[in-house]
């Protein structure tokens, strides 16, 4: 199809086909995630609901020691599906946000319809919000399986296993979505500073060579989405700290935390402030090569799409 047909058919069906292509390079870029990142996903989990580890490297260790290789990639069908969908929903919505913006912006600039840096953090936190119906279940499944012993200690077979015991435990929505209003906080703030951060370096880059979004090298969005992967952690890791001891607390009688904020309170009385930044370390380390891989596989494939 000529690309000016594409274009006829975007405008004629309301622009479904465009969110059909951002769905689609976001799938794209999960996928990339998950492969990249999940090994130092399993370090970052590990420290942080668990002190028998003292540091990345220690934890590393131990895991490759005592579980093997494949232990690095524990529990990766459920985020390579989930994750996948994930990173589609928040390209999505984050382009539909910003195409709203725009339209708006149209109408009281017609000359200048580009949105503001806030415009940017707010589609970014919009995006982080709507992906959140889906990463809440789908890391609290990972993460239980991530933090469970080895062996015969095992708490769960599998996915399917793990869904099923939490739902036993306390009905399949209170079951799956524990730790879900700080999940919503963790994801506005981290995908509103990760979508600012990109499509400020990239309008930066093409400003300054006075190029086109599309000419901007693939090596440049790759870094570019490296550096806004460090910013996203950097503004939101307290709240993924929490969530990760919400989502591996027990149940009745072994449940340590009875909300957010008294999850909050108990790690600042335990561990102090330095309690809401274990793990880090390894997952600064892993931000920038998941981020660069996320942000260019996507670019690429928007890119190719058309």
């Amino acid at each position: 199809m000529e690309p000016q047909a594409w274009e006829d058919l975007e405008r004629a069906d309301g622009g479904a086909l465009r969110t059909v292509k951002d769905l689609s390079a976001g799938a794209a870029g999960g996928i990339a995630q998950v492969l990249l990142g999940q090994p130092f996903d399993i370090i970052k989990v590990r420290l942080q609901t668990s002190n028998q580890y003292s540091s990345a490297f220690d934890a590393a260790t131990k895991i490759l020691k005592n579980e093997g290789p494949l232990a690095f990639y524990k529990g990766t069908l459920t985020p390579l599906i989930g994750i996948g969908a994930c990173v589609s929903v928040q390209f999505g919505a984050f382009h539909e946000a910003r195409r709203r913006l725009e339209e708006a912006n149209a109408k009281k600039n017609p000359s200048n319809p580009g949105l503001s840096y806030s415009q940017y953090y707010a589609a970014g936190a919009f995006a982080g919000v709507t992906n959140s119906v889906l990463s809440g279940p789908i890391e609290h499944i990972r993460i239980r399986l991530q933090a469970q012993p080895h062996g015969a200690g095992r708490l769960y077979s599998g996915p399917l296993d793990c869904i099923r015991k939490l739902s036993a435990h306390e009905g399949v929505l209170k079951g799956l979505f524990r730790g879900q209003v700080v999940t919503v906080l963790r994801e506005a703030q981290a995908y509103g500073v990760w979508f600012l951060s990109f499509e400020y370096l990239m309008d930066l880059d093409a400003k300054r060579n006075n190029i086109t979004r599309d000419e901007i090298s693939s090596i440049r969005v790759a870094t570019y989405g490296g550096l806004a992967g460090e910013g996203l952690w950097l503004a939101s890791y307290p709240f993924d700290v929490v969530k990760s001891k919400m989502q591996t607390d027990g149940f009745g009688a072994q449940q340590k935390f009875s909300s957010m904020t008294d999850c909050f309170k108990k790690t600042f009385a335990a561990e102090g402030l330095g309690g809401f930044w274990k793990g880090i370390g390894p997952t600064l380390l892993r931000a920038m090569p998941v981020s660069a891989g996320t942000f260019a596989v996507v670019e690429l494939a928007m890119r190719a799409l058309g």
